[in-house]
């Protein structure tokens, strides 16, 4: 997969798109906070000139100077502690929004994506890098671009204070910062690369951690005492990666040691500087005050500075994975102009297909599942796919649905290719079961209905699904009929055996009303009596729908 290198200002468009109002806050915010500052040291100097005035003359009272400082440089520490409150609250919905926003990005491109990437280990990776990061890298470029801008619009001020002294203190914290930043960068990088190089020792850990925790493997790994086996790899795993991890923090926790050391001597020798003038009567205590405070400071707003551009290096690094994921591609799109779908489907043809699925490593080949495969069906019949496991009948069943295309061969419909048709259109127009199909932890007549959610609930419709499905005594026999929340995920949700959730995902596929209807093992979880009714349903079903019953060849 291409690795991307978008720009900073990408990330920064796709913040200002999801919360206009709330960039320009953040913005507007973060400038205030970095004036306020430097007000307050020109207050400050002001008023200690005042009271070492008033010191000097043997005065007792207060000058309306020194008052008048005091009550400025009082405002312009509730403004800053306001104004925080504020961007506090604009940061948190301006997170929000910009997650919710991400989320539905990936989402949509997981959905649009072909199913082929699903069986590639390097989408995995892909998808994993993207959600891992992408919920907050774009607010961690925001905030080091912002906190980058203030320290600039501080700085400036820094360096207006001190150069009336010396220009050497400016040189002196520049210089005394260079390490720090190229220690940054350097940070910014390995952390990169290890994140990037343990993407799979990371995913596999996640997935030992489902093992685990999650409701679908419980019964087997209790049964047959996995537990344990799982934990350990599971651990083996997060040890190896904090290892790592130390290794990588070890090494940058004593470059960070050099570049203290570095601003400890440039704190001393600046200090020396300014000590000077002021024994001499140079300049006043005030003006040593604030030159001093001006230096401590900007030594401070370099160093923000300096985190604010690394971590925009790193995130720039990072925001990678998500428009890495974003620009995928699929291969599987219905044409520019497409052919409308038939009403009444009279015959389906496999003709001579040949299909591979793709390879789960680069460079590696697959054998074949179908190759020069041909069936043909229609309706009033009903057509049976019949082989052994591994036969490739469900692999048909994907290929008819074009969620994967053969490498050779057509698929027609009334003697249309299936590629000339729009994808919605096609699969609205195949109603299909599964024979892993979905059980959606929604009510059961959500899990019904979404056989055919473009039109109002037709209640008749409903109830013939019901009826040829064996669902409706399922359904009786629930606290609160089509109302009940079905699986236990959720409050007040009745788990069904795996018959019944086949009934439901029966009765589901038939409320679709398609002109193509492909049972995929229907009767897998059924017992005698209701697989002898649905058989006697299908007859019905043949004379208005095209029928195909994908099974083993003993049934």
């Amino acid at each position: 997969m291409k690795k991307t290198d978008p720009t900073l200002l990408r990330a920064l468009k796709l913040i200002h798109q999801c919360d206009p109002r709330g960039f320009y806050l953040k913005i507007f915010y973060v400038t205030l906070m970095s004036l306020l500052p430097l007000a307050n040291l020109y207050v400050l100097k002001y008023m200690i000139d005042s009271i070492t005035s008033i010191l000097g003359s043997g005065s007792s009272e207060m000058a309306p100077t020194i008052i008048t400082c005091v009550v400025f440089y009082c405002g312009i520490f509730l403004a800053n502690r306001l104004i925080d409150v504020l961007s506090v609250i604009n940061n948190d919905m301006l997170t929000q929004r910009l997650i919710d926003h991400i989320n539905n990005l990936i989402q949509n491109q997981s959905v649009r994506l072909d199913m082929a990437y699903y069986d590639n280990p390097a989408y995995h990776d892909t998808f994993h890098r993207a959600q891992q990061e992408a919920a907050f890298r774009p607010v961690r470029i925001l905030e080091s671009f912002v906190s980058a801008f203030g320290a600039v619009i501080s700085l400036i001020g820094i360096v207006v204070m001190l150069c009336t002294t010396s220009w050497t203190i400016i040189v002196v914290m520049v210089i005394a910062m260079l390490p720090v930043f190229l220690v940054r960068l350097y940070k910014s990088k390995a952390v990169y690369r290890f994140r990037r190089d343990t993407t799979q020792s990371a995913r596999r850990s996640h997935y030992y951690g489902q093992l685990l925790s999650n409701r679908s493997f419980a019964q087997e790994v209790r049964s047959f005492g996995l537990a344990d086996h799982f934990r350990a790899l599971y651990v083996d795993i997060r040890r190896s990666l904090v290892a790592m991890l130390y290794k990588i923090s070890r090494r940058l926790a004593v470059y960070d040691a050099c570049t203290s050391l570095f601003e400890a001597v440039a704190l001393c020798a600046v200090i020396l500087m300014l000590v000077s003038p002021v024994a001499s009567g140079a300049v006043t205590i005030g003006t040593f005050v604030m030159l001093f405070e001006a230096f401590r400071r900007g030594q401070g707003y370099l160093n923000t500075l300096v985190s604010g551009i690394s971590g925009l290096y790193e995130h720039k690094l990072f925001i990678g994975n998500l428009y890495e994921f974003l620009e995928l591609k699929p291969a599987i799109t219905s044409p520019s102009v497409p052919l409308p779908f038939p009403l009444e489907v009279e015959e389906i043809e496999f003709r001579n297909i040949t299909f591979s699925y793709p390879a789960s490593t680069e460079g590696g080949v697959q054998p074949p599942a179908l190759e020069g495969f041909c069936f043909s069906a229609r309706r009033g019949m009903l057509n049976r796919l019949r082989g052994e496991n591994g036969y490739g009948k469900s692999t048909a069943l994907k290929l008819l649905l074009r969620l994967y295309d053969p490498q050779e061969g057509t698929i027609l419909i009334n003697g249309t290719d299936i590629r000339l048709f729009d994808l919605r259109d096609l699969r609205h127009g195949v109603g299909a079961i599964f024979q892993d199909h979905v059980r959606f932890f929604f009510t059961a007549k959500e899990n019904i209905l979404f056989g055919d959610l473009s039109h109002p609930l037709d209640e008749e419709r409903l109830q013939q699904a019901l009826a040829i499905s064996e669902a409706q005594p399922v359904v009786d026999r629930l606290p609160n009929g089509l109302d009940t929340p079905l699986g236990r995920m959720f409050d007040h949700g009745e788990e069904l055996s795996m018959g019944q959730w086949q009934r439901i995902a029966l009765a589901r596929q038939l409320y679709s009303d398609a002109p193509v209807l492909v049972f995929d093992e229907p009767t897998a979880w059924m017992d005698a009596p209701a697989r002898q009714s649905f058989f006697r349903s299908l007859d019905d079903l043949k004379n208005n729908h095209l029928v195909i019953l994908i099974s083993h060849d003993e049934q």
